[in-house]
């Protein structure tokens, strides 16, 4: 079948690069920590403004923070921080540039509660993503009393810019919840993994 004559989730229609990010990521369990880390800096980026942008943006980011290397983040020195905030790239926000070596840091404590990031947060799912049955896209909550959960438990780990709302759409994006709408192809396949 065509890409173009696929039944997808509302949301991905009419961007090519929301209907690649849908089709190839969005929902897929990730387990591996350093993917996990990029998509927490994505998200917390993303707080406020449109995932599009952030999509847009994405190879910037991955420029401009090491490849999404947290290690390397969490020792970012006040100049590199500054001149982050210069870079016409990405998201020039202070208080998420910031957060960005706040919760590398933040993260790798947790890894070594945990062993891995991976182990503590698929942990709040018991290892197996969550199969919602959505008719549309406006049955798609945007917190649940899990992300709230999951939020409250990573500021009390001094994690920033990890709002419910901004949890859940990470949950999404890392496949903790299949939000795909049960019209969508990539429904049956995500609950298939």
């Amino acid at each position: 079948m065509d890409i173009t004559n696929k039944k997808r989730c509302n949301w991905s229609k009419n961007n090519t690069l929301y209907i690649k990010y849908h089709d190839k990521e969005w929902g897929v369990p990730v387990y591996e920590d350093a993917k996990i880390f990029e998509y927490l800096l994505l998200e917390t980026f993303q707080a406020g403004l449109n995932w599009i942008t952030i999509l847009r943006k994405r190879e910037k980011f991955r420029t401009a923070f090491d490849n999404f290397n947290y290690q390397k983040i969490a020792n970012y020195s006040d100049e590199k921080l500054a001149t982050l905030k210069l870079d016409v790239g990405i998201i020039r926000n202070t208080l998420k540039i910031k957060a960005a070596k706040t919760n590398a840091i933040a993260f790798m404590k947790v890894q070594k509660e945990f062993g891995t990031f991976s182990k503590y947060l698929w942990n709040f799912v018991d290892g197996k993503p969550i199969q919602n049955n959505l008719s549309n896209v406006r049955e798609m909550p945007s917190n649940t009393t899990l992300s709230d959960k999951i939020s409250k438990d990573l500021k009390k780990r001094q994690f920033k810019f990890v709002g419910s709302t901004v949890v859940y759409a990470y949950m999404q994006a890392i496949g903790m919840v299949n939000d795909h709408t049960i019209d969508c192809f990539r429904h049956k396949e995500i609950y298939a993994v």
